[in-house]
């Protein structure tokens, strides 16, 4: 996978990246979109506790159990709470440069993978935590952290990939 995004640079590519949008798609077509997930949440968890990481080291948190921070909702929103503000800037900084590392990743598809992801993130939340998220305060940060990956990430990937996109006209002739 690491031998295919280096390879990019020379026009060289060793899997097929994406091919017609069928629900009847060859086996290497899911095989890439899976590959595509998996380098995705991959990077987005490890971006995560690497901001997490920094966030404590810069507000000097020490009361909080890092490896719950992603997961954790139940913390009381204050501006004044430490572990507060750790959750949430960690939160939107994570969607912010993952929506920039998903248009590296995916080159065009960026909306679906972030919008997938968040899902299996909002998935794992529930399992670790044992309980729906309800604190409104979570919902409203992961959902501006979204639409921000959603649209750095789309406006990225066009910018760096604009000859693979595929425009309305173009479908026309299809």
């Amino acid at each position: 996978m690491l031998l295919e995004y280096c390879c990019r640079c020379c026009g060289y590519t060793l899997i097929k990246r994406h091919g017609p949008f069928t629900f009847k798609g060859t086996p290497s077509d899911t095989w890439v979109v899976l590959q595509n997930l998996l380098m995705c949440m991959l990077s987005f968890y490890c971006l995560y506790y690497i901001v997490v990481s920094v966030c404590i080291g810069l507000l000097r948190v020490h009361e909080i159990n890092s490896l719950l921070t992603p997961f954790d909702y139940t913390t009381q929103p204050s501006w004044h709470n430490p572990k507060y503000l750790v959750g949430v800037i960690s939160t939107e900084v994570t969607y912010v440069l993952g929506g920039l590392i998903f248009a590296w990743i995916v080159e065009e598809w960026v909306w679906d993978y972030a919008i997938t992801v968040t899902l299996l993130h909002i998935a794992m939340t529930v399992a670790v935590m044992s309980d729906f998220p309800s604190a409104e305060h979570w919902w409203i940060a992961l959902g501006s952290g979204l639409v921000m990956m959603i649209f750095g990430g789309q406006l990225l990937a066009y910018k760096l990939f604009r000859s693979n996109f595929v425009y309305p006209a173009d479908l026309q002739n299809f």
